[in-house]
């Protein structure tokens, strides 16, 4: 019976010792961030454990835990038609509301669900409630385009399949079908989904051939650039929950199909050294020191390596594509962009790669809202079920369906 009593204050210490993470006192649901952070590594753990063992891929399990805990989860969609469809080959979620009398088109967004490229889809309940409330509250037809996987394809497959699906809705013979004013669609996503909802706006702004494009573009906490992990909010939020920055950075690995061994050339951004001649013409076009306001640089300084490994860009030259890294695109793509809506969060590894295209967008002409959070987190939109629901995931939801609503 003594042994019980020790054992179990001494467990109890252990949990909070794994449990507990030094967090910004801005930060929402604090204790709840880190039990859900806490969540993610064990189960990441345990799927790189079965990984080792050479059992299965790890991204592969730790999707298929995602969608049996998700099975769990049950969302009521009563005053939403919601059907699967396929468009040019593309899986999709069509997202429906009921016509009214006195309408006779609709407005639309097309969405792109994150994950890394490598997790979630349109079917899980989180986007499945995100996109009922966003085809609710808006009145509006959602399409949740269901790309392809990590491990299954890597780049730049995801890019064609959302390129693809899109497409083939802004057809005037399938927006008819849906009953959509092709002067009021929007292309948006998040995380993974806004690099590449932000890749195909910047693709679609140059299809010539092109007869409809969208009004918008809404881009959520979007990952957009593998030029530099060490911007401001790399450094400053390079342990925080959700995504730290080596998780930040195996994603980005996986999406290439790269070599693990390379992460931490990568972190200490060898792969762009002033002696790697491909990424020269690129540097101006992400330089944080002149695109990011003084508040958000504070005290933090550039990492810049003068000798790298050029073998890097040469193994892995999808890191200075901008199908894959839009942040990089040339001023000429960035002018023709549409009316844009960027969310970033203060406490998040990729606040600055959505602050710096806001101001580039901004440079290049285009009219930009710049929604950022003090007290939020990466990935906060999505995290509104119980019980993953944080107030932060309310907050972000409804100031990102009001600009939609004021503006699509």
């Amino acid at each position: 019976m003594r042994a019980v009593w020790v054992l179990l204050p001494a467990l109890a210490a252990l949990s909070a010792y794994y449990v507990y993470l030094p967090l910004p006192g801005t930060v929402s649901d604090s204790w709840k961030l880190m039990l859900l952070d806490a969540t993610f590594r064990a189960v990441q753990q345990t799927c790189h454990l079965i990984h080792y063992f050479r059992l299965s891929h790890h991204l592969i399990v730790l999707n298929y835990l995602i969608c049996t805990f998700d099975k769990l989860k049950s969302v009521s969609s009563e005053h939403i038609n919601i059907t699967d469809a396929v468009f040019d080959g593309v899986e999709v979620r069509v997202f429906e509301p009921p016509g009214k009398p006195d309408e006779t088109l609709k407005r639309s967004v097309v969405y792109i669900h994150g994950g890394g490229w490598a997790l979630a889809s349109a079917r899980t309940s989180l986007y499945n409630n995100l996109c009922r409330i966003m085809a609710e509250s808006l009145n509006a037809v959602v399409v949740s385009v269901e790309y392809r996987l990590v491990p299954e394809v890597c780049f730049p497959e995801q890019f064609h399949d959302a390129l693809r699906a899109t497409k083939h809705f802004l057809q005037p013979d399938v927006l008819a079908e849906y009953s959509v004013d092709p002067n009021r669609i929007a292309i948006s996503g998040d995380s993974a989904g806004g690099n590449l909802a932000a890749a195909v706006c910047q693709q679609l702004s140059k299809d010539e051939h092109l007869t409809i494009r969208p009004k918008l573009q809404a881009l959520i906490y979007p990952v957009l650039q593998a030029f530099d992990f060490n911007t401001p909010s790399y450094q400053q939020n390079m342990n925080m929950p959700v995504l730290p920055r080596y998780v930040m950075i195996n994603y980005w690995i996986d999406y290439f199909n790269g070599n693990h061994d390379l992460a931490h050339s990568l972190l200490i951004n060898n792969h762009t050294a002033l002696d790697v001649g491909q990424a020269l013409s690129y540097r101006g076009r992400l330089n944080w020191t002149s695109l990011l306001p003084s508040s958000f640089k504070k005290n933090y300084k550039p990492v810049v390596q003068p000798t790298g490994m050029a073998e890097i860009i040469q193994e892995i030259p999808a890191l200075l594509d901008v199908r894959a890294v839009p942040l990089l695109a040339e001023n000429e793509t960035l002018q023709l962009q549409p009316k844009t809506y960027i969310l970033t969060c203060e406490n998040d590894v990729l606040r600055d790669d959505g602050v710096m295209y806001a101001k580039r967008l901004e440079n290049a002409g285009v009219e930009v809202t710049l929604d950022h959070f003090d007290d939020c987190f990466h990935g906060c939109m999505i995290f509104t079920i119980w019980p993953t629901d944080f107030s932060a995931g309310i907050q972000t939801r409804n100031s990102y369906i009001k600009w939609l609503d004021e503006n699509l």
